[in-house]
């Protein structure tokens, strides 16, 4: 965990600066394998929804991708390890950048060849809770000719693409970044998670 926490700091360094960053290998191989099991698994047995947008879930043109949510109280042995990076990621954001973050929610995410997810904002209309966006792919072996990369569009006008490679992290500013899903040739699986901030009209 020392060098995990290292990783991190140095993430933290980046959100200050660009406001975004690539980690590769984050998990342990074995560790991505479970995710991207369970993850086919529960598409297999129809076990996701189609994806909604916005704090009503309503369907939308905009994205064709099928997900289910993580119960945080109530994770799988497949989601701990994830959940528990995720979770160090947090607090080392927190107390590297005083972002205030106070929870996490997480996806599992599949895209079938074809489906895409067009550009957006993370921050919904009517919240500013939302704050990190992560991306964690499951991906093995997968190729530039393959598609389905994640597209930022940069503040200078640049854009730049991550590949869904198994065991890349993704981190941005939910607020600060358009991005969309590039359509793939093949069945595209990860994990998507906002770290959140309490809204000010919310409980303690």
């Amino acid at each position: 965990m020392d060098s995990l926490s290292s990783r991190f700091e140095a993430a933290a360094d980046a959100l200050a600066t660009a406001g975004w960053c690539v980690l590769p290998r984050l998990l342990p191989e074995e560790e991505t394998a479970a995710l991207a099991h369970e993850c086919a698994a529960m598409h297999a047995a129809r076990r996701m929804t189609p994806a909604r947008v916005g704090g009503e879930r309503t369907a939308t043109p905009l994205r064709n991708d099928h997900t289910r949510w993580f119960e945080m109280n109530a994770l799988s042995e497949a989601q701990l390890p994830l959940v528990e990076a995720l979770e160090t990621l947090r607090t080392t954001l927190n107390r590297s950048l005083m972002l205030g973050l106070v929870e996490s929610e997480a996806h599992y995410a599949v895209y079938a060849p074809g489906a895409r997810y067009a550009r957006h904002l993370d921050r919904l209309r009517h919240s500013d809770a939302r704050t990190v966006s992560a991306v964690y792919y499951l991906n093995e072996a997968w190729d530039p000719a393959d598609g389905g990369a994640l597209r930022l569009y940069l503040d200078d006008g640049r854009v730049h693409d991550v590949l869904p490679q198994a065991g890349t992290l993704v981190l941005f500013l939910s607020d600060r970044f358009e991005h969309e899903v590039l359509p793939a040739t093949r069945e595209r699986m990860s994990v998507a998670c906002w770290m959140r901030r309490r809204e000010p009209n919310a409980l303690p």
